[in-house]
């Protein structure tokens, strides 16, 4: 197939292109900016077109010829813009891509959406079925563009939506990277119990999804939460990752309200001066907001499996760390990952 991947030089955008090429498809990459993952991307064969979502005439170029568009880009921990930045991206952005898929004749239109649209989940573990309630503008307006298809659904063009968990991986530079690089000091401060709920999905295992609802006729009008098999406290997240270090990890508890407080009063401070705080709000929600799900439905109507358990991606992920140089091998452990 010709397929198009929005946020195609992404993390999970680029590892879905390197999938989508080695298993034969044409694949055209949209993204807003040149750089070395555009260059990597078309080392790799794949066509890359640069632009945004919010450019209709770019979007239009972006689906001639295509039979798939997996849509992937998304506004997604932007500091210091205007809540109307989220909506134009994420809801106006996802309704431009889609109807310039319906006049090209697209055949299919998978959407990414985030398992954040269910907020905290009251009762974990959870499920499609459990309530709408998104905890900030992302996750509101990601949800929004879940709305958006489905005013397209029905007709011919078929329309599946994917609701990742917490992607982490080989190419993740942003959170579990800093609990690998925390975890590495010997001592990582959780506040609050340390008892939420956090449930990942490694890269490898989310492709593999987006790879089986290419197929015909699979997921078709459907919302899907896409997880690894578990789920896990936060303390016993960060005791995985150090045990894959080779790391006596000590785990200090510090009470959760003040660091809810710091994180309104950093955002507020910095916004005036366009300043990136330090602390905001939806860092704070790692600590409080439970994310565990129920994987049934995925399992039963799209045969998915994740293949790659939480350890082993730890590992994975360790490896690649070091081989790229974020960390190096901490003083005196003897890690059962890889920086050997």
């Amino acid at each position: 197939m010709k397929a198009l991947v929005t946020g195609g030089t992404g993390f999970t955008g680029k590892a879905l292109v390197r999938r989508l090429i080695d298993a034969g498809h044409q694949v055209v990459a949209l993204d807003y900016k040149e750089g070395l993952k555009t260059q990597e991307l078309k080392e790799w064969g794949a066509e890359v077109i640069i632009g945004s979502v919010t450019e209709t005439d770019v979007v239009a170029k972006s689906v001639q010829g295509v039979e798939i568009v997996f849509h992937l880009a998304a506004a997604f921990r932007e500091m210091n813009v205007p809540d109307s930045f989220y909506y134009d991206v994420n809801v106006q952005g996802t309704a431009n891509v889609l109807e310039a898929a319906l006049k090209a004749g697209v055949k299919r239109f998978i959407y990414c959406s985030t398992q954040g649209v269910h907020g905290n989940v009251d009762n974990p573990p959870g499920d499609e079925s459990s309530p709408i309630q998104p905890a900030d503008y992302y996750q509101q307006t990601k949800y929004e563009g879940e709305v958006v298809c489905g005013k397209h659904q029905g007709g011919k063009m078929k329309i599946v939506i994917l609701r990742p968990t917490a992607i982490y991986g080989p190419g993740d530079h942003e959170r579990f990277t800093m609990i690998f690089k925390r975890v590495a000091s010997g001592m990582f401060p959780m506040f609050g119990a340390g008892k939420t709920f956090y449930h990942p999905v490694y890269i490898d295992n989310l492709t593999d999804a987006f790879l089986t609802v290419m197929q015909d006729g699979v997921g078709d009008g459907q919302a899907y939460i896409i997880a690894d098999q578990e789920y896990v406290e936060l303390n016993d997240l960060v005791q995985r990752v150090a045990k894959v270090m080779g790391v006596q990890l000590r785990v200090p508890h510090y009470p959760l309200w003040p660091l809810i407080v710091a994180g309104h009063v950093c955002e507020k401070a910095c916004a005036p001066f366009g300043l990136t705080p330090p602390i905001f709000p939806r860092r704070v929600d790692w600590f409080r907001q439970n994310r565990a799900f129920k994987i049934d439905k995925a399992k039963r109507e799209l045969g998915y499996q994740p293949k790659v358990g939480l350890d082993d991606g730890l590992g994975r992920m360790y490896k690649w760390l070091c081989q790229e140089g974020y960390l190096s091998k901490p003083s005196g452990s003897k890690p059962s990952g890889c920086c050997r």
